[in-house]
């Protein structure tokens, strides 16, 4: 019998909710045309922590006619690397991808400045979700630079706009920003389509690899990321519409 692990948002406001996910399915829904009518980009983005370069004992032996493939059940751990990963949600291509070894408050940033470094006239809308790293100081700080927007901010755990972790998120999802953060409802990630894209990464290339370094772990996840782009990637066709399912 098969199983897997579901977490059921806890959903107080209903209709709330269901405001929330309609504004993001509209998003995807809209990422096309935003993309060819105004030059705005969509993105998908988050991160997958603890990749493992595990190196098998032994090399595993592929499939053949009427054999399946075997592979070692004993391996080595080399370490571990961090990808941040960012969908573009009207091409379903990887953009400007982070492979580290660390994911915190500076590295997200940087992240994102380099991700709109790409075009930097452009608008960029962020899908992601409510990690506080996403919500940080250094973000609020590099979207007042960028926009030129010449907030006050004030002191972060004191006052202004960096007050408070909810304080930082409202200015960070200003549509009127040239960089706007769009965040999934709490223990929603699943409408975070970059998390679609990890999940092909994981089939694809992590669960069968056998990886002797985490430089040669790094290596082919970028190899992969380009054979993705030019080979697979098209756009997630998003249906849900917003309405959450009641009993």
């Amino acid at each position: 019998h098969l199983s897997r692990y579901w977490l059921n948002p806890n959903i107080e406001d209903f209709e709330a909710f269901a405001k929330e996910t309609a504004k993001i399915s509209k998003i995807y829904q809209s990422a096309r045309e935003l993309k060819d009518s105004h030059g705005t980009h969509v993105v998908s983005c988050d991160e997958k922590t603890g990749i493992q370069a595990l190196e098998r004992i032994a090399p595993t032996k592929p499939a053949a006619p009427g054999q399946i493939e075997k592979r070692e059940f004993e391996y080595t751990r080399h370490g571990t690397v961090c990808l941040i990963a960012n969908l573009d949600v009207a091409t379903g291509k990887l953009i400007s991808p982070t492979l580290g070894q660390t994911r915190n408050e500076e590295d997200f940033a940087n992240h994102i400045l380099r991700t709109v470094a790409m075009d930097p006239k452009a608008k960029w809308i962020f899908v992601l979700d409510q990690l506080n790293t996403h919500m940080s100081e250094s973000l609020v700080r590099l979207v007042n630079k960028k926009c030129h927007l010449k907030s006050e901010l004030g002191l972060k755990g004191h006052s202004g706009i960096l007050k408070t972790m909810d304080s930082r998120r409202k200015f960070l999802a200003t549509p009127a920003h040239r960089i706007q953060f769009v965040y999934t409802p709490k223990h929603c990630s699943w409408m975070n389509q970059i998390e679609i894209w990890f999940g092909v990464l994981a089939r694809r290339l992590l669960r069968r690899g056998s990886f002797p370094s985490t430089d040669d772990l790094t290596h082919r996840i970028n190899k992969f990321i380009d054979y993705f782009n030019d080979t697979l990637a098209k756009p997630f066709r998003w249906n849900f519409n917003g309405i959450p399912l009641r009993a």
